[in-house]
């Protein structure tokens, strides 16, 4: 995950503006060759937006009479734009292709096709071209997406976009199955499930509530662990049989209504006993045990008749004795990674907000996703059954879907995971607005610092100078904006919050803001004008500028990670060859996976570099280690000189796995600072309303069992950039690399 990437915003789009779907697959080809009659405005058969942005055209085409045209400039009022359609997945096949003519024009952003495949919840798979970086003019040039198609995939989304400003044309568009077109793929009927067949509370929960007393509260958290208990652990739950969030709605109204704890547990009892009989099991699941558990399920609870009572406490028990293997329906592993994929966990993208019993699920989805299946659970800062607690009233209470989304940000935010977010549009998240002051910052020495322009005109026009401190916006220190705005910025440790909260720290309103600043020991007083964060670019890097490989002396080589091709890592290898140290700079996200196309050729022997922990599906909350660590295997060309890996705040997730398999190598050391401290691959989580999150599927240690999540890659020579050395436009972290590098080397 990048930050503020945009991947994730076109991943989980709610698809809020006008999307028309085709009547039946037969009427696709007019449609994406645009040479059905066109309106004046949205090409026919599609939807998007936002509103202003597409055009049909018939100056500009590829082939035939008309072409659609996405354009933004500075004044459009989002940041991108997307022609969307989609069509139902009830087609068999085992790819999934999406193909067509672009041609661009001044993009300041990234332009690119985009396809993604939803089941009972959105993003199944999903790609949209970001990695290509198609920006600038082009001219016409075919390109493709190409995904497996998910067994489980309902429907398919599919479109054009652009990010930032420009134009870009797109035109002679292509969906095909199987290398043929969609509407000739073999045609299937999916199985149906209390998903598609129980409509009770498609149009909202029915739960109204304007308070709740201290006993509704702990009869509701005690619902909360009971449910998510019980959709993990009961046979006829865990196989599919019942629309387990619309159970909740058909029992929380008897435990709101229940004035004692007692009255509300007997309620509970029931409730189970209607759910059916507990089979007695033939092949019992024993309970985890062994030395490859990392954790133990967090079950104990169920055992406990003081809070229970004996009839509910024997009643979970029972049910917990008596599992016996089976798939289950709400959550998967995923392939090969095995980190928790969770199944079936419709987005509700319909209901209207609040609503106190969708918001209820929300807390108990989160929650309980967290409770079985997060492998850093053991982590946390906060007791999680207090959380439950807490956030009870406050997510059920929430009286707008704005304040929804807050409250689930503030929730989320609880695990202290750099990958647990959520994309709240920028009206929300403060600071609120949808312009911002158009020169990039960092917090550097403690103080947020103009490090770059992100726009080459109205940067130097505010009157703010590369490395200016930036002490107070509109009156108010900075150092109080970041405490105020630190709950609404979800992450793993101080750097990755600060590194986030940077990129937003000018943003607002669309007017002219005061900006206090000290350049050098002169206080001084600027009024600004924020721009559209539409015409604004930000690269979320701190590395060289230049080519990816890059000698900066007859005896150090460069790499940047930011735009590598894993397929040229043995180039990168020999144009080395000779030099007496490699610096590889990860101050940035991996374009391509390098872990092993690199690494293995800068090991010398098998070298184990990281082992996993993974969730117990026969287990459900068992977190146990995988069998043996990850090892990398010496390839030729082997480099074997010196290695120097460059690390700070946006060296996140596979940034950080990689360093770790290049830090290795022998004699390998890691220069810089914090990095963002959360590894392994990550499981998408979808809440009602659409809003859409993820976390650290994985847990991700050192070989010798040396935790990663929150602490990071520790460097190995700490180095971090001075407000002097901003100003003077030096690379003190790069120099730092070079130093060791010159001490490693007799």
């Amino acid at each position: 995950m990048k930050p503020v990437a945009l991947a994730l915003l076109f991943a989980t789009l709610t698809l809020s503006a006008p999307a028309q779907a085709p009547q039946s697959l037969n009427s696709l080809a007019p449609i994406l060759s645009f040479e059905a009659p066109q309106p004046v405005d949205m090409p026919r058969g599609w939807g998007g937006g936002p509103a202003g942005t597409i055009f049909v055209d018939n100056k500009i085409v590829h082939g035939g009479q008309w072409s659609a045209r996405l354009e933004l400039d500075a004044a459009s009022s989002d940041g991108a734009s997307r022609l969307i359609a989609y069509i139902p997945a009830d087609f068999a096949g085992s790819r999934i292709e999406w193909r067509g003519y672009l041609k661009t024009q001044d993009v300041s952003g990234f332009a690119g096709l985009w396809l993604r495949e939803d089941g009972d919840a959105p993003s199944l798979a999903f790609d949209n071209m970001e990695r290509l970086r198609l920006n600038g003019t082009h001219d016409w040039a075919e390109y493709s997406i190409n995904l497996p198609f998910h067994p489980k995939a309902k429907q398919l989304f599919f479109g054009v976009l652009m990010a930032g400003t420009g134009k870009v044309w797109v035109d002679d568009l292509q969906l095909l199955v199987d290398g043929k077109p969609v509407w000739d793929a073999p045609k299937v009927e999916r199985k149906k499930t209390p998903l598609d067949t129980d409509h009770e509370f498609d149009a909202g929960s029915g739960i109204t509530i304007s308070d709740l007393t201290k006993t509704q509260i702990e009869n509701l958290a005690l619902l909360g662990k009971v449910w998510g208990f019980l959709k993990y652990h009961h046979p006829s739950v865990v196989a599919g049989e019942r629309h387990w969030d619309y159970e909740l709605f058909r029992v929380a109204p008897k435990i709101l209504a229940a004035e004692t704890r007692a009255t509300a547990r007997t309620a509970l009892n029931e409730w189970i006993r209607g759910l059916g009989n507990i089979p007695a099991c033939t092949n019992c699941i024993a309970p985890a045990s062994g030395s490859s558990v990392q954790q133990a399920s967090p079950v104990a609870w169920i055992n406990q008749e003081s809070e229970l009572g004996s009839d509910l406490s024997n009643t979970l028990s029972r049910i917990y004795r008596s599992r016996s293997p089976q798939p289950h329906f709400y959550v998967s592993t995923t392939q090969y990674t095995g980190n928790p994929y969770f199944d079936h966990e419709p987005s509700y993208l319909n209901i209207r907000f609040p609503d106190a019993g969708y918001q209820l699920l929300a807390l108990y989805r989160y929650w309980n996703m967290v409770e079985y299946w997060y492998p850093n659970r053991d982590i946390l800062d906060q007791d999680w059954n207090q959380v439950l607690t807490d956030f009870v009233p406050r997510m059920m209470l929430a009286n707008s879907r704005d304040a929804y989304q807050l409250e689930a940000t503030q929730l989320i935010g609880k695990i202290t995971d750099t990958h647990a977010n959520l994309n709240l549009p920028p009206t929300l998240r403060p600071p609120a607005g949808l312009c911002q002051l158009p020169v990039a910052t960092r917090f550097i020495e403690n103080r947020a610092v103009v490090t770059a322009y992100l726009d080459p005109v109205a940067g130097p026009a505010t009157g703010l100078k590369i490395g200016d401190v930036i002490e107070s916006l509109d009156r108010t220190p900075v150092d109080q904006l970041v405490t105020r705005w630190t709950p609404y910025y979800p992450a793993s440790n101080s750097a990755a919050r600060l590194r986030d909260i940077s990129v937003a720290l000018t943003r607002g309103d669309c007017i002219p803001t005061r900006v206090d600043i000290r350049r050098g020991n002169e206080a001084q007083t600027i009024s600004a004008t924020r721009v559209s964060t539409g015409k604004l670019v930000a690269e979320f890097t701190h590395d060289r500028p230049g080519d990816t490989f890059q000698l900066l002396s007859p005896d150090v080589a460069y790499v940047k990670l930011s735009s590598v091709k894993a397929a040229d890592a043995a180039s990168y290898v020999d144009r080395a060859r000779g030099t007496k140290g490699l610096i590889i700079d990860i101050r940035n996200y991996p374009s391509e996976f390098m872990v092993f196309a690199l690494g293995q050729l800068l090991v010398d022997r098998p070298t184990p570099f990281a082992w996993f922990t993974a969730p117990d599906m026969e287990n459900p909350g068992t977190i146990r280690w995988n069998p043996a660590p990850v090892t990398l295997t010496p390839q030729q060309p082997h480099y074997s000189g010196k290695i120097a890996i460059l690390v700070d705040e946006t060296t996140l997730s596979q940034a950080e796995y990689t360093t770790m398999a290049f830090r290795s190598a022998r004699g390998a050391i890691v220069v810089g600072s914090t990095t963002a401290g959360a590894d392994g691959n990550v499981s998408r989580i979808v809440l009602p309303g659409g809003l859409s999150t993820q976390l650290s599927g994985l847990g991700v240690f050192y070989p010798d069992g040396t935790p990663t999540q929150r602490i990071g890659i520790v460097p190995d020579v700490e180095a971090r950039p001075t407000i002097e050395g901003v100003r003077a436009g030096r690379d003190e972290v790069l120099e730092a690399a070079l130093r060791e590098i010159e001490k490693l080397v007799p």
